[in-house]
């Protein structure tokens, strides 16, 4: 498994729906980036200038919310992942 450095975060991104309510079939240019998911893994904190070390805010398994551009994708054993600074999430969802 991977496990990001830091302040990083792993997010398995929530996949989009590919039909409308009527029923209608999205092509892929179509849909916007989803951005929601599951963290699945954290790194250890974000350590400062000074040497103290700051705790991660999220957690594995926390559902969070993340700004619309942010992280990298990432691809490893099939899966798509993103892995994002804790700084671009914007909100646990509960």
């Amino acid at each position: 498994m991977l496990k990001p450095l830091g302040n990083r975060v792993i997010i398995d991104v929530a996949k989009e729906e590919e039909k409308t309510a009527g029923g209608f079939v999205l092509p892929s240019s179509a849909k916007e980036k989803s951005q929601t998911g599951v963290v699945i893994a954290t790194g250890n904190g974000l350590v400062t200038d000074n040497g103290t070390k700051v705790e991660m805010t999220v957690k594995i398994g926390d559902h969070v919310l993340f700004e619309k551009y942010a992280g990298t994708e990432i691809k490893y054993d099939g899966t798509d992942y993103l892995v994002v600074k804790e700084s671009d999430i914007v909100a646990i969802v509960e």
